[in-house]
């Protein structure tokens, strides 16, 4: 199956602490973007997947890190932009971020997030070790989706820092209406390909794909249907990073009632003991994701 319970923090000091650790992504996203504009070019330095880094990338990083890193009860973080996790403090929790997944869409002014996920245990952590994860988009609207203490929500992020609810327990759409595909198509294994061409005959389902994951992946707790990095002929285990791409939105989805897959098994079950290691990612509706996990048999 590819969905299954998810885990949640038990006591009330962890609750706290991800409450704070949310409150810091929200209130340190405005300041995020507003520093965008003076960083859309790349840096020196290559982060620990090889890509190029954007100052921007590396801006939000130490914006995230000192901030996460001095929240009591947090004892280790680490983001897609540091070769390894680092010791900020004592406590039960660590925090791995993605501060600007999407950066390459800085140069054409397209969408771009913050993911950010919350393990009960030391990095690198297993996908059944996170009580919360959520993610920022830097859209027309500043929006953030958390998931926690079993429910989904959706919060509206104010320019002066404040941020407001505006929806409790969101849940995937019944019906899903569209689908977002990525790597180069002559790149994708056969399987594959045949998946997608039967998902594109659909006429009441619509193509939205970005080139910033958290854009597709809001698209589809949107309006319900699917998204897929797979794994590739030139790279089985696809792009997306598992410890801070693949299972906070394994996470976030099975939370809202979807279902997450890297082809076999959910999300929250890959298990892979390196930091920065990656996996293929599938994520919507449980219907499409077990006909996925049915073309790749």
């Amino acid at each position: 199956m590819a969905t299954h319970d998810v885990n949640t923090a038990d006591s009330t000091k962890d609750v706290r602490t991800i409450d704070k650790v949310v409150d810091v992504i929200a209130t340190t996203a405005p300041e995020i973007r507003t520093g965008l504009p003076g960083r859309r070019v790349a840096s020196e330095e290559e982060n620990p997947s090889g890509e190029t880094q954007m100052a921007a990338d590396v801006f939000a990083d130490d914006l995230l890190c000192e901030r996460i890193g001095a929240l009591d009860g947090v004892s280790e973080y680490a983001s897609e932009e540091r070769p390894e996790a680092i010791d900020v403090g004592s406590g039960n929790l660590s925090v791995a971020v993605d501060p600007l997944d999407g950066s390459s869409n800085l140069k054409p002014n397209n969408t771009m997030g913050t993911i950010f996920a919350v393990y009960d245990a030391p990095l690198p952590a297993h996908g059944r070790d996170l009580v919360a994860a959520g993610y920022v988009l830097y859209g027309p609207v500043m929006t953030m989706i958390v998931a926690r203490k079993g429910s989904v929500d959706e919060y509206v992020i104010y320019d002066d820092s404040s941020y407001e609810l505006v929806r409790e327990d969101v849940t995937l759409p019944d019906e899903g209406t569209v689908y977002g595909f990525g790597g180069r198509v002559p790149d994708w294994t056969e399987d594959f390909e045949n998946f997608a061409r039967e998902v594109e005959q659909d006429a009441s389902r619509k193509l939205r794909y970005g080139g910033s994951m958290i854009g597709d992946v809001n698209q589809i707790l949107s309006y319900g249907g699917i998204f897929s990095y797979p794994g590739l002929r030139s790279a089985p285990e696809g792009k997306l990073r598992v410890q801070f791409e693949g299972y906070p939105i394994g996470y976030i989805l099975e939370t809202a009632g979807g279902a997450s897959s890297d082809g076999t098994q959910s999300l929250l079950d890959v298990d892979k003991d390196e930091l920065h290691a990656r996996t293929p990612v599938h994520i919507g509706n449980e219907s499409l994701i077990d006909d996925l996990e049915a073309a790749l048999e």
